[in-house]
């Protein structure tokens, strides 16, 4: 069974009408995201909001009434796209005004290359991208709490608690994405295999 990542009311509220392409980690990544997810929360008030599972995202959109063509684009430009590595780096946070803790990614190439030739295609169309930036300034992260209720001490205090370099973090590669929508207030979801087209060349030769 699918496992959602939002559940809550004032999460699925705040996303109605938007998109997102993400990536899914069901391996190592994701049991070091639970555990370290698990061990944070235990330490913050209970009305901090949080994902339900842990997800890199690589592109979000406002596209109410094309979901459709959109989806459709995504899973074109998905089917050209090899799989991706996704290895955890660090435990970080956005500064306020976000406060949000994050499990940084190392920009591997593959990770990188992916995020470039999906800002490719998506240049050649007119869809909304929200939250977009250049390839060189976008951190490659899982969100674990989004804490901007914390006052400022509390803020510096759990996030001097938790921040940390991993050298030898855990590593997965990842085979496919999830084009995720939100309409009234349900997360749908659509999972898009990276590489079909590559593959199917493959086994044809």
């Amino acid at each position: 069974m699918r496992r959602p990542f939002m559940t809550g009311s004032r999460q699925l509220e705040s996303l109605e009408g938007q998109q997102y392409l993400v990536l899914r980690p069901t391996g190592a990544v994701a049991e070091f995201y639970d555990a370290e997810q698990s061990a944070l929360l235990r330490g913050l008030p209970a009305s901090i909001t949080h994902p339900d599972a842990g997800h890199v995202t690589l592109r979000g959109f406002f596209e109410p009434e094309r979901v459709d063509a959109l989806r459709s684009a995504l899973a074109a430009w998905a089917a050209k796209q090899p799989p991706v590595d996704v290895r955890v780096r660090a435990i970080d946070g956005f500064p306020p005004p976000f406060q949000v803790i994050i499990a940084r990614a190392e920009r591997s190439p593959s990770l990188v290359d992916a995020y470039a030739s999906l800002t490719t295609a998506l240049d050649a169309t007119d869809f909304d991208r929200i939250g977009e930036l250049p390839l060189d300034e976008w951190v490659f992260h899982m969100s674990l709490a989004y804490a901007g209720t914390l006052d400022e001490r509390a803020w510096g205090d759990t996030l001097e608690r938790r921040r940390r370099e991993i050298a030898d973090g855990p590593a997965e590669t990842i085979a496919e994405v999830e084009f995720v929508w939100y309409r009234a207030g349900v997360e749908h979801a659509e999972v898009l295999p990276l590489g079909s087209k590559t593959a199917l060349a493959a086994e044809l030769d």
